[in-house]
C-alpha cells in the first residue's frame, strides 16, 4: 500500500532525499518546487518502505490505508498530481556535500535571527564545515515564525523545531539572545569579529491598506493578531475587542485563514494548543461567530493552498459559503479541474443581508471582487464600506483585520530595496547599493532575501543557496579575518541582560513544565520580562 503526503507538509523535502525510488516530486531540482502547495508521493512507483514517513519532521505522511476522516482526499490528491504532472523517477547527477580548502581555517560566521531560515542555514554550516556558528536574536527566545507566526492548532507544524533543538545544544554554536542589531551591537561590529554575518530577520512588519478610518480601534493587522494569540512579547500590550458577532478579514491567503479559524474554533479546541493564555481568555467571552473574507478579485484568484483551506472546510461546527454575485457564479460554474474555483464550487451560495446580525450558528463567508473602501465607526470599528463591480455598500462588523501580506522592514547598516522590501542581494551576496557589487562578507537569507514567499520548508533550498555563496566566497579568499575574539564580552558589556545557552534552554524546560501541568504543549511566556525571569531563575536571579 502506497504512503501518501497529507495537509502539514512543510515542502523541506526532508523525505525527498531518503526515499529509495525517487517517488517524491517535486524535488528541489524541478522547477516546481517551491511553486506547489505541497510536495505528492507517486502511488504508482512507491514501495511502501516508510522512509519518508520517518524522515518526515511534521508526521505529514501515512500509509493510505491508515488515513481517516478529513484526511483520506489527500490518497486522491497525491494521485492526481501524477495524473496531470510529468514526474520522472530517473535519479538526477548527486549533490555530495561542500568542502573547504584547508587553508581557509575555521570560519566564524554570524547569523542574525533564530527562524527557520536562520536554522536550516546554521544546519547546513555545522553540517558541511567545521565553522563556529554565533546566532544573535533580539527575543529571549528561538523559533522566529515557527514560534510566533505558526497557528497554535497546527502543533504538527511545530514539530519541524524539534528538528532545530540539536542546534542550540551544539559545541560549535553560541547564542546570543535578546540582543538587537542596530541597538546593542552594529553590523560594524559583528563584521569585525567574524568571517561573515547573514541576516535572516524575516519579514515582521505588514502591509498598510491606506484607506479612511483604518486607524480606528478594532482594526488591526494580521500581524498583530497573530502575534497576539501566540503570545509574542510584541504583542503584550496588543488589545482584541472581540465582543461583536461579525468580523471581516481583508485577504484570503492562508494566514487570513488562520485568523478566520482562530476566531471561529471552539475555544475549548484551543486549549490544548500552545495559544496564549490571555488570547484563550478573550476568545472564551468573546461573541465572534461570523467571519467574512475580501477578496479583491474571484475565486479562480484566491491565495489560500489547498490544504489549509480542506482543513478550514472540516472545522467542526463552522459553514462555509460563498456570497452570491453574478461573476462568481460564472466563476464557479465554469471553475477549471485543480483550480481554487473548483475548490470553491462545493460550497452553498448565498444572499447575505449585511446589515442584518450573522445567520445562526458559525459561518465563514468568502465575498469575491470586494476591496475595502473605508472604515466607520465613532469610537471604534462599526462597519467596513466595500466596493464591487455592483457598486459600493457597507457591511456592518466590529473587528477589521488586514491579511494582504508581510514585508521586510530596513536593517541597520544595510542597503534596502523599498520597492520589493527586501535586501538587494545575488544569491544571498548583499548588494551595495551605490554600485550593485556584492559587500565582502554579509549574506541574506529567507524573506529578507526573496520577499514573503514560500513556506518554511522552503528555507532549506534558500539557506543552501546562500550558504554555497558564502563558502564559494571563502574558498576564493574573499572573505575578511576577524579582527578580534572579544565578541561575547562586547556582547555582554553593551546587552548586560543578553541570554545564553543556559538561559534559553531554561525557558524553553519551565513553559514545558508548565504545559505538561495543563495537559499543553507548552505554557508560553508572554513578555520579556517573564522570560528574562525564567533564564535567570536558572542562576538564582
Amino acid at each position: 500500500m502506497a504512503y501518501a503526503i497529507t495537509q502539514t507538509c512543510c515542502n523541506d523535502a526532508s523525505c525527498v532525499s531518503v526515499c529509495p525510488v525517487n517517488c517524491i516530486h517535486p524535488t528541489p531540482d524541478e522547477p516546481d518546487f517551491g511553486r506547489t502547495d505541497m510536495l505528492y508521493v507517486d502511488p504508482r512507483t512507491c514501495i511502501d518502505c516508510g522512509a519518508c514517513a520517518d524522515a518526515c519532521p511534521v508526521d505529514a505522511i501515512f500509509p493510505v490505508d491508515r488515513l481517516r476522516g478529513a484526511d483520506t482526499v489527500y490518497a486522491r490528491l497525491n494521485r492526481e498530481y501524477y495524473e496531470t504532472t510529468s514526474a520522472s523517477n530517473d535519479w538526477g547527477a548527486p549533490n555530495f556535500p561542500r568542502s573547504l580548502p584547508a587553508s581557509v581555517g575555521t570560519l566564524r560566521v554570524a547569523i542574525v535571527g533564530t527562524g527557520p531560515a536562520a536554522a536550516y542555514t546554521a544546519q547546513a554550516l555545522l553540517r558541511d564545515t567545521g565553522a563556529e556558528v554565533t546566532m544573535i536574536d533580539r527575543l529571549p527566545v528561538a523559533g522566529g515564525l515557527l514560534r510566533s507566526g505558526v497557528a497554535p492548532d497546527h502543533q504538527s507544524t511545530k514539530k519541524i523545531g524539534d528538528g532545530f533543538s540539536w542546534l542550540y545544544r551544539h559545541p560549535r554554536v553560541s547564542l546570543h539572545m535578546n540582543v538587537e542589531v542596530g541597538r546593542d551591537v552594529t553590523h560594524e561590529e559583528l563584521a569585525a569579529h567574524h568571517h561573515a554575518v547573514i541576516y535572516a530577520v524575516g519579514a515582521a512588519a505588514d502591509r498598510e491598506l491606506g484607506i479612511e478610518g483604518a486607524d480606528l480601534p478594532g482594526s488591526m493587522s494580521a500581524t498583530s493578531f497573530v502575534a497576539w494569540y501566540n503570545a509574542h512579547p510584541d504583542a503584550a500590550e496588543v488589545e482584541v475587542d472581540l465582543s461583536a458577532e461579525r468580523a471581516v478579514v481583508v485577504g484570503n491567503g492562508n494566514v487570513a485563514l488562520d485568523v478566520a479559524r482562530i476566531l471561529l474554533s471552539d475555544p475549548e479546541r484551543l486549549a490544548a494548543t500552545d495559544i496564549a493564555d490571555q488570547a484563550l481568555g478573550r476568545l472564551r467571552a468573546g461573541k465572534v461567530r461570523e467571519v467574512v473574507l475580501l477578496g479583491r478579485r474571484g475565486p479562480e484568484s484566491a491565495a489560500f493552498t489547498t490544504p489549509e483551506f480542506l482543513a478550514m472546510q472540516h472545522l467542526p461546527g463552522v459553514r462555509l459559503v460563498v456570497e452570491d454575485a453574478p461573476k462568481t457564479r460564472v466563476a464557479l460554474t465554469d471553475a477549471e479541474p485543480g483550480g481554487k474555483a473548483e475548490l470553491l464550487a462545493d460550497l452553498p451560495l448565498e444572499n447575505i443581508d449585511w446589515a442584518a446580525p450573522p445567520a445562526e450558528g458559525k459561518r465563514l463567508v468568502f465575498r469575491f471582487g470586494t476591496e475595502p473602501a473605508a472604515v466607520h465607526g465613532d469610537d471604534r470599528v462599526r462597519s467596513v464600506r466595500v466596493r464591487d463591480s455592483g457598486g459600493a455598500g457597507s457591511i456592518a462588523a466590529g473587528l477589521l483585520i488586514r491579511a494582504i501580506g508581510y514585508r521586510s522592514t530596513p536593517i541597520a547598516g544595510l542597503p534596502f530595496d523599498t520597492a520589493t522590501s527586501t535586501v538587494p542581494n545575488r544569491a544571498g551576496r548583499v548588494l551595495a547599493a551605490s554600485s550593485g557589487e556584492p559587500l565582502p562578507g554579509t549574506y541574506v537569507v529567507g524573506w529578507a532575501k526573496r520577499g514573503p514567499s514560500g513556506g518554511i520548508g522552503t528555507n532549506r533550498g534558500c539557506a543552501g543557496e546562500t550558504v554555497g555563496s558564502l563558502l564559494d566566497d571563502a574558498a576564493a579568499g574573499r572573505l575578511a579575518a576577524p579582527a578580534g575574539t572579544g565578541f561575547d564580552r562586547l556582547v555582554r558589556t553593551r546587552a548586560p541582560k543578553s541570554v545564553g545557552r543556559r538561559g534559553m534552554l531554561a525557558i524553553d524546560k519551565a513553559e514545558r513544565d508548565r504545559g505538561e501541568r495543563e495537559g499543553r504543549p507548552r505554557v508560553k511566556f508572554a513578555t520579556t520580562s517573564e522570560l528574562l525571569g525564567a533564564a535567570n531563575r536558572l542562576f538564582g536571579r
